[in-house]
């Protein structure tokens, strides 16, 4: 073997041990955003398909991280691991048909009543629209349980919401159109009814429990599983309006 060759080998000797050293001290940040994102799905999700998924997530962390972009790594790699856990959960696509067909009609619904006023949509206004009383429209919320991803399919919870973090594109058009839509997503939230609003960013931001957020606002763990799915379906509906460039947000 030349020098060269030596030099060479010895480099990549180097990396891979700092890679794996990385992994093994990050091990833990993989498991505690599992346990937290399990504790968000239905029982059918197994906590090891999560874990099995971040650690992919931090590997590709610990390759693409640049400490001259100026985040921590913990906190690129979080939102690397907590991507590649949802990624898994989109591939397997756990949540029935039905579930997925109820989201679909409540944001419609908002979307129609929305449209109509130029106000935020009261509940007693969305069930009517539905065809429905106000106690079932409570029970389609609280099922929304199992669609809690749906805020991630806008992008809440991914890199693009972190300046400097995501890979650059060649694409300027394609730059304008993720910058926009980060924007707009953000004015969205922004313009939710302050309670939902307030359960989305305790939730997502802060990472609470359900029952930990119901304690600050003074209600059930019930209810705040209403008002975060109530949400969801509102953004839906407004980032779809926005995406057909009709939106106000």
């Amino acid at each position: 073997m030349d020098e060269l060759s030596k030099k060479q080998d010895e480099v990549y000797r180097d990396v891979a041990t700092d890679m794996d050293a990385v992994v093994v001290e990050h091990a833990p940040l993989v498991k505690r955003i599992a346990y937290h994102l399990k504790a968000r799905l239905p029982e059918s999700v197994q906590l090891d398909d999560l874990i099995q998924a971040g650690m992919i997530g931090l590997i590709e962390a610990s390759k693409k991280y640049d400490a001259q972009q100026g985040a921590q790594f913990a906190t690129y790699a979080g939102i690397r691991i907590r991507g590649s856990m949802l990624d898994e959960l989109r591939k397997n696509d756990w949540a029935p048909k039905s579930v997925h067909r109820k989201a679909r009609e409540l944001a419609d619904a908002i979307k129609t009543i929305e449209g109509r006023t130029g106000r935020d949509a009261r509940d007693q206004e969305i069930a009517e629209e539905l065809g429905i009383d106000l106690d079932e429209y409570y029970h389609i919320l609280q099922e929304g349980n199992a669609c809690i991803v749906s805020m991630e399919q806008y992008g809440l919870d991914k890199e693009e919401f972190l300046p400097g973090l995501v890979d650059n594109h060649s694409n300027p058009e394609l730059q304008f159109y993720e910058s926009r839509f980060r924007d707009n997503l953000k004015n969205a939230i922004a313009s939710l009814p302050e309670r939902e609003r307030m359960v989305v960013s305790l939730y997502y931001e802060s990472e609470m429990k359900l029952r930990e957020i119901g304690s600050i606002i003074g209600v059930t763990e019930s209810r705040v599983s209403q008002l975060l799915n109530q949400a969801h379906a509102r953004l839906s509906a407004r980032m779809e309006e926005w995406q057909k460039g009709k939106s106000q947000y």
